[in-house]
């Protein structure tokens, strides 16, 4: 497993994943795994679910995977019960990961079906889970629930209105949420992404034919980020070296959100968040 040394800093702890098979899921559950965490992994691709649960084997780890959409209420059952189940009733990381921009669109030609598909898949889901899952750490007096956000909450994004409302949800929830539970001792911080070279969002699908040396002029650490970036900071959530740290959302985008935001393209036909030219 890549990265910087980790080990121990999960030990004997049971980290619970949303959206695990890959992407910024999976750099999570290979991070968290190698930190020592026991890992009870979804996702709604069985064959990525099945991959990502044999890694962690293969490194040594333990890891349950409960596969399923985690928009439906039968699947937030399954996963609870599997977490809850595997340390008698004790669960201490629970990373709320899934997330998805699609469909997206001008928002005066949507409506309420896109709205609750949007909803549903980046903001309903944490509620639902975290209720299932954060009674465990409220009981046991400890906790760390990581809520994976987006820079583009922070600022406009054209087409996108909608699940960039979803993601200010989340935000909201997790500053609220730290508060309310804080006194509890359960701690609720979130990533911010942006330019993750995932499945959902290929560096050569952002790119879009632009000339690759051209990231660094939009991009102050010069280069799109992969799932052991995310990862690692979720770690950091995760352990107890953010023992004194809750109700933060960290953007972790290589600087995008403080350099800039959105440019109409030099054509006049929509927008682009990298430059048409050097």
């Amino acid at each position: 497993m890549s990265g910087p040394p980790v080990a121990g800093l999960l030990e004997g702890r049971l980290a619970v994943v949303t959206g695990g098979g890959g992407g910024i899921g999976r750099g999570v559950v290979r991070r968290l795994a190698a930190a020592g965490a026991e890992l009870v992994v979804n996702d709604v691709d069985g064959d990525r679910l099945a991959d990502a649960v044999a890694e962690v084997e293969a490194a040594g780890g333990r890891a349950l995977g409960v596969a399923g959409d985690i928009c439906a209420a039968e699947t937030v059952e399954r996963l609870a019960e599997a977490a809850l189940g595997a340390r008698e009733g004790r669960v201490d990381v629970l990373v709320n990961n899934v997330g998805d921009f699609r469909p997206n669109g001008m928002f005066l030609k949507s409506g309420p079906e896109a709205w609750e598909h949007l909803f549903a898949v980046n903001l309903g889901h944490v509620l639902a889970v975290t209720r299932a899952l954060a009674p465990a750490m409220t009981a046991a007096g400890s906790g760390s629930i990581i809520n994976v956000s987006t820079v583009e909450a922070f600022r406009g994004i054209p087409a996108n209105a909608v699940y960039s409302a979803a993601n200010a949800g989340i935000n909201g929830l997790t500053r609220s949420l730290a508060v309310e539970l804080g006194p509890k001792g359960v701690r609720v911080n979130a990533i911010a992404p942006d330019l993750a070279d995932t499945l959902q969002t290929p560096a050569e699908l952002m790119l879009a034919g632009r000339d690759p040396a051209m990231v660094r002029h939009w991009v102050p650490l010069g280069r799109f980020g992969q799932p052991d970036d995310y990862g690692d900071v979720v770690l950091f959530f995760a352990s107890d070296l953010s023992r004194f740290v809750t109700g933060t959302v960290l953007a972790v985008d290589g600087g995008t959100l403080a350099a800039g935001g959105w440019y109409t393209k030099a054509s006049g036909r929509g927008w682009t968040n990298m430059p048409d030219s050097p």
